[in-house]
């Protein structure tokens, strides 16, 4: 549109004429949109807000007396708000390449001033503190101009012919050097010992060559020994497992032979000696039982042969008393009470004798008495022996041998 004008993006539209800008500047500016200009009226001039770069090649003295010869690069631009842009478009407006030529000469006093304060090692070493006070020393001076500094940078630092930084770097060269040549050494004994372990590997396998060769050899020897007496232990395997066989047919004809033995001479010699073992014991059973019996029958009989006696101890007792002094105090009852006395007294020696039989004679674990022992003799009224003698099963002994009771 005809007036109409828009800068580009890295340029500032200064306009001047009319309206006084911000501040009490000459003209008014216009960044990032455009603007209507009346024509003969108003002007238009654009201040360009890109990078600019500047080089210094500088020759400076350090604190030690030093000539260096520094190469530095800057990298700067106008800032972005509008009074550095008012403050760069009245000093470079007319002529923007100006902007690097100043630019140039400020940071080179900048530099030499920084320079004389240090000394060479501190330069060569620190090269990056030497920017940053330079940058910081200058950035006032920048900002009035209306230019900001992005970057600076020492490219080179070169004492010409006083040799002052090789003679500084000889120490570490030599160091290097050294450690060179300590690395070369290293290397060379490392090559040495590679070859060293490589040749006694080689020496090793070949040895373990030879003795697996040896051992190959040694057991095709085996086999071919084995091969060879094959046929002689076939045969001597085959003869011992024949008398193997034949060892073992021996024992058992001989172990048949012994179970016929035993089933002919053992067997029925056991079963004739467990028959006369139970016939033994029948036997002994049945004269146990026959003396049992027997021992029971003479204690029948003597039972009866006391009670056939009781009137006749009696009756001798009574006789006792013919000759006594006996006064009876209650006519027939006390004569009553005296036969009755004399009947247990009777009783009292009938028992007593009983007890003493049982007690002398011979007694069995059952409580009985012992055949061919406990033979009773008992007289009677007239002084007879009664025929009371019982022979005892399995006892040839006479009747007279037996023990004869005493009578009361």
């Amino acid at each position: 549109m005809f007036g109409y004008r828009v800068p580009a993006p890295d340029e500032a539209m200064l306009i001047s004429g009319g309206r006084r800008g911000l501040g009490g500047a000459p003209f008014r500016v216009v960044t990032g949109h455009g603007k209507f200009v009346l024509p003969v009226f108003r002007k238009v001039r654009f201040l360009t807000l890109s990078m600019c770069e500047s080089e210094v090649v500088e020759t400076c003295v350090t604190k030690q007396g030093i000539a260096l010869h520094v190469r530095a690069v800057i990298a700067f631009k106008v800032g972005n708000d509008n009074e550095s842009i008012i403050n760069a478009g009245q000093r470079f407006l007319s002529d923007q390449d100006q902007m690097s030529v100043l630019t140039g000469r400020i940071f080179a006093g900048h530099l030499r001033a920084i320079i004389g304060s240090m000394t060479v090692e501190e330069i060569v070493t620190e090269r990056q503190k030497l920017a940053a006070e330079v940058l910081d020393t200058s950035k006032t001076e920048m900002a009035k101009i209306g230019l900001i500094v992005d970057s600076l940078q020492i490219q080179s630092i070169d004492d010409g012919d006083t040799g002052y930084i090789d003679a500084m770097s000889a120490p570490h060269k030599a160091a290097i050097q050294r450690q060179a040549q300590i690395a070369q050494a290293q290397a060379n004994q490392a090559a040495a010992e590679a070859e060293q372990e490589a040749a006694r590997r080689q020496a090793e396998y070949a040895r373990q060559t030879a003795v697996v060769k040896a051992e190959y050899s040694a057991e095709v020897d085996r086999a071919q020994a084995h091969a060879a007496q094959a046929g002689p232990l076939a045969r001597a395997h085959a003869q011992q497992e024949v008398l193997a066989a034949q060892t073992e047919l021996a024992q058992r004809q001989a172990k048949l032979r012994q179970q016929e033995l035993v089933a002919e001479i053992v067997k029925p010699a056991e079963a004739e000696a467990e028959r006369v073992r139970i016939l033994a014991a029948a036997e002994a059973q049945r004269m146990k039982v026959q003396a049992e019996a027997a021992a029971s029958y003479d204690r029948v009989a003597l039972d009866r042969m006391l009670i056939d006696q009781l009137p006749l101890i009696v009756k001798e007792a009574a006789g006792g008393l013919s000759g006594a002094n006996v006064n009876v105090l209650n006519g027939a009852d006390g004569l009553g009470e005296i036969a009755a006395g004399l009947v247990a007294q009777g009783l009292t020696i009938l028992d007593s004798v009983r007890q003493n039989l049982n007690g002398h004679g011979g007694q069995n674990s059952g409580g009985r008495p012992e055949e061919g022992n406990g033979r009773l003799e008992l007289q009677g009224p007239d002084g007879a022996k009664p025929d009371t003698e019982e022979k005892q099963p399995g006892d040839d002994s006479a009747a007279g041998d037996r023990p004869q009771p005493r009578t009361p």
